[in-house]
């Protein structure tokens, strides 16, 4: 093992043991007995969030360390390779260290989740040759180089069956995104339904939902995979197939048999389209302390408050797109305009 990699593997330690610590912290103080109490949950809001941020960062840098372990067994561990570890095990250990910014007004700090000074300083001891500023300066260089050349370093994946995905996507985004990226963008065009329509040919929208209701049944890489590649043609389509994902998780996860029956077809299928109003002004898409409440009047709920955008909000009706076949019809007129 090289001893970058022997580096990146002690950050990637201490990382984990600083989650581990943050986990039983939070755990005695929302499940003091073993079993999780809603209410002292609800009062741990931050930890809990923090928590989540800090478990995030910690599996980044366990992929990106398992990636390089498997690119340089292949002998595929390049400069370029050497360079995105370097840089992204150092950031991210020093986020997790120093605290990672939740929002523009919460940070995620180790003292804040219940962790313990020593347990803060053996993550620090792991970063310091990582982070030295000349060490950070070669790696950006030839990371800059690399991008410069157009080498985004090698994807080293494991599943032949991915790959074939992500290369089925480039070759979509090449012929029906690029071209067209720059005129929908200087127009401030909506995405054409068109296009939504080969997408959920493609099955774009269904990539996580189970192939029982109607999905492909593959796993958040293969989302990652979809979205960087439609993404590479324009960020607007590639943000697309994450609302179904959101949505369709959430009910896959959460929802009853019935709802489960009623919503996750359409949305793998894209004639439904699901609507993320979460990023409000002043607030951001920090979801614990949303502003818009939905009160019940009579027989109804009424929504009040203000949202910085709405995806799909603008997509009042279909009939304004006179060439649109089913699926996408239904699609667009269920993504109407919820302003506030």
């Amino acid at each position: 093992m090289s001893e970058l990699l022997k580096e990146c593997r002690a950050v990637l330690t201490a990382a984990e043991a600083l989650l581990d610590t943050a986990r039983a912290a939070l755990s005695r103080e929302v499940a003091p007995g073993g079993r999780l109490d809603g209410t002292a949950l609800e009062a741990a809001q931050f930890g809990a969030h923090g928590l989540a941020w800090v478990a995030t960062y910690v599996e980044a840098l366990r992929q990106a360390t398992r990636w390089a372990e498997r690119l340089e067994a292949a002998g595929q561990f390049g400069p370029t390779e050497r360079a995105i570890l370097a840089l992204g095990s150092a950031e991210y250990g020093a986020q997790i260290a120093g605290g990672i910014p939740m929002s523009q007004v919460e940070i995620a700090r180790p003292a804040d989740l219940g962790v313990g000074e020593d347990v803060q300083a053996a993550l620090r001891a792991a970063l310091a040759p990582l982070a030295e500023p000349r060490r950070i300066a070669a790696a950006r260089a030839a990371l800059l180089a690399a991008l410069e050349a157009e080498d985004f370093g090698a994807i080293g994946l494991e599943d032949p069956d991915m790959a074939l995905l992500r290369e089925q996507f480039a070759r979509f985004t090449a012929a029906e995104v690029a071209p067209h990226a720059q005129g929908w963008h200087d127009a401030n065009a909506l995405i054409p339904l068109e296009l939504i329509g080969k997408l959920a040919e493609l099955g774009a929208f269904g990539v996580t939902i189970a192939e029982e209701h109607g999905g492909l049944g593959l796993g958040k890489v293969a989302m990652c995979l979809v979205s960087e590649m439609l993404s590479e043609g324009y960020v607007g389509v590639g943000s697309l197939g994450t609302r179904s994902e959101i949505a369709g998780e959430l009910i896959g996860l959460n929802g009853t048999p019935e709802q489960k029956a009623r919503w996750l077809p359409g949305i793998a299928s894209g004639e439904i389209l699901p609507t993320a109003v979460f990023t409000e002004p002043n607030t951001g898409s920090d979801l614990a302390n949303l502003r818009t409440r939905a009160v019940r009047e009579g027989d109804t709920y009424k929504v009040y408050g203000a949202k910085t955008w709405i995806t799909h909000g603008s997509r009042r009706s279909a009939s304004r797109a006179s060439k649109c076949q089913p699926p996408t019809c239904s699609a667009a007129s269920r993504a109407r305009d919820s302003g506030s």
